[in-house]
């Protein structure tokens, strides 16, 4: 569920960059801010996604304070004085101070592979514990198409996510519950292997252009290619349809925990989980950290949407294939025609280009949440959210060119984020974005990593929309440097309208030995308190943690273990 390298993103341990490329320097120097308000954007393409099978009839698919006494005791008063939220919080059961609630993301294999139980039960009881003995507001799950939908079509187990949702109920804890129709496996920090469904892979087999396809040919397994997202090729069954089903299936099932337990479904939408597509696959070394990555539109039928939105723009020229000269997925933008700093992709071609393949992303995001809302429309205390990645390399560039294969069309010209949380705005849903924990200073910097400004980019887009917006962690940092970036952010866009939520990665051995447990329960606390007694309270905060970690010492001991097993 990560969009970065570990290997060259640990920043603070001191981790050493990639060989430098002083070129691309030279060729973006200075420092580059979010785009300022984007110029009108092109008319709308008319797409199109159709087989290029004669035999077939053409289709239309439809159209985010140690030895001070006296001041700790006026920090606790300043604490416990502050005004409640006007409305209870989901379930009724109590009224939260004003706070940015915490979830924790719970391991891939929570539930076991068959479906039928969890992993590690005794460890997930203990964790359970120490996390709401710790003021986390609730835990994370990844409820995985390729386990609840094994075995064939409307097949459904959720037997161990049963067993789950009992369990964090029974411990008074809240569940964001994550619908993946993506593989793990491939990304960063996929630690164990759980494919597509059996059913839907026999179906890859026998038409191979269902899986996103490179320049080079190379198919991807992880997703679905989104260019057959109207087309009945799940035995009859379109994806999106599969995807509605499964949410209905979900619903149905857990209809007695929606809104009290079950507060948020996180619709999965490609790769990793994200809106995005596979442009950076690290599986078999393909890509690697910094690389641009490469154009997924090579499979017949994003080719068949391709060459129709080319020739209603009367350039039928433009519609047989992706850009010939963006490079390979290890490159960087000054290796690459397009992507250099006045290349192709500020050409007419490349507005085109871009304009199209976002769109087909954007239409896939539409379309997924059409079917979403359609499910949870009517079920009180439940937010849809949609996760978008933070491609921060080579955002320093005119280019910007791992967001552009990715399919965010952001440009030194042209805001590509604006048209997502909009997207996301006419479904209420939440923006959900990576990479809060990341200073500027902590990456490479030969390659242009620009986290913060990113994510300030992206708190715009969420404002402007009216969407709200929450975090992610997007890799395992257990450090206070970290934790002082993520209660940063949070305060930040406390002055406006608070960052809804935050999810850290991940529940494990590392977050439970002793000095993580303590800063984490350290800074669980201060995400739970205004913004205006965060720093003023931090020897007070840092004390409680200190209790929590003595008190729940035997749990987190416990848990630690049994992860470790």
């Amino acid at each position: 569920m990560m969009s970065l390298n570990l290997a060259h993103q640990t920043g603070a341990a001191g981790v050493a960059p990639a060989a430098p490329r002083t070129a691309v320097v030279a060729a973006a120097a200075g420092t580059v801010s979010a785009p300022a308000v984007a110029p009108a954007a092109a008319p709308s393409l008319q797409l199109q996604t159709q087989t290029v099978d004669p035999a077939a009839p053409a289709q239309t698919p439809e159209s985010m304070l140690a030895g001070k006494p006296d001041l700790a005791m006026a920090c606790q008063a300043l604490v416990e004085s502050l005004p409640e939220a006007d409305h209870p919080d989901v379930g009724g059961e109590e009224r939260r101070k004003v706070g940015v609630p915490v979830y924790v993301m719970m391991p891939l294999d929570t539930v076991r592979k068959d479906g039928n139980g969890l992993n590690r039960r005794k460890a997930v009881e203990a964790s359970l514990k120490a996390l709401k003995s710790a003021g986390a507001e609730g835990i994370m799950v990844d409820v995985w198409w390729g386990i609840a939908e094994c075995e064939g079509p409307g097949n459904y187990n959720f037997t161990g996510y049963m067993e789950l949702m009992e369990m964090a109920k029974k411990n008074g804890l809240k569940v964001q519950a994550v619908m993946s129709f993506h593989q793990c496996g491939g990304n960063v920090g996929d630690s164990v292997t759980i494919p597509l469904p059996k059913w839907v892979l026999e179906e890859m087999d026998k038409d191979q252009d269902l899986a996103y396809t490179d320049r080079s040919g190379r198919r991807n397994y992880e997703y679905l290619s989104l260019g057959a997202d109207a087309m009945p090729v799940l035995k009859g069954r379109t994806p999106v349809q599969c995807y509605g089903d499964f949410m209905r299936a979900f619903r149905d099932h857990f209809a007695a925990f929606m809104g009290n337990t079950i507060v948020e479904i996180q619709v999965g939408m490609g790769p990793a989980g994200e809106l995005r597509y596979p442009s950076y696959p690290e599986s078999n070394g393909t890509w690697r950290f910094p690389g641009i990555g490469e154009f997924q539109c090579y499979d017949r039928y994003m080719l068949s949407s391709l060459k129709a939105a080319a020739e209603a723009v009367g350039k039928p020229e433009w519609g047989n294939a992706g850009p010939g000269d963006s490079g390979g997925y290890n490159d960087w933008p000054e290796d690459s025609p397009f992507f250099r700093r006045e290349g192709g992709w500020n050409t007419p071609y490349g507005e085109f280009f871009m304009s199209w393949y976002s769109q087909m992303l954007l239409e896939h995001g539409e379309r997924i949440l059409s079917a979403a809302s359609g499910v949870y429309t009517g079920t009180p205390g439940v937010k849809i959210s949609v996760k978008v990645a933070g491609i921060h390399w080579h955002y320093g560039t005119r280019s910007h060119a791992a967001e552009l294969t990715a399919g965010y069309y952001n440009t030194r010209h042209h805001d590509g984020y604006q048209p997502i949380a909009r997207m996301l705005g006419r479904h209420g849903a939440v923006l959900n974005f990576t990479c809060v924990e990341m200073r500027n200073h902590e990456q490479p910097q030969d390659a242009q990593c620009r986290p913060e400004e990113l994510v300030k980019q992206v708190a715009a887009a969420a404002r402007e929309s009216g969407v709200g917006l929450a975090g992610e962690n997007a890799l395992p940092r257990y450090d206070e440097t970290a934790h002082d970036q993520i209660v940063t952010t949070a305060a930040e866009k406390a002055e406006e309208e608070r960052m809804v939520a935050f999810t850290y990665l991940r529940m494990g051995p590392d977050l439970f030995q002793p000095d993580n447990w303590r800063r984490f329960a350290a800074f669980v606390k201060r995400m739970s308190t205004e913004s205006g007694v965060q720093d003023m309270c931090r020897e007070q905060v840092e004390r409680e943690a200190q209790g929590v970690a003595h008190a729940t010492g035997p749990l987190v001991h416990e848990a630690a273990v049994a992860l470790s097993n």
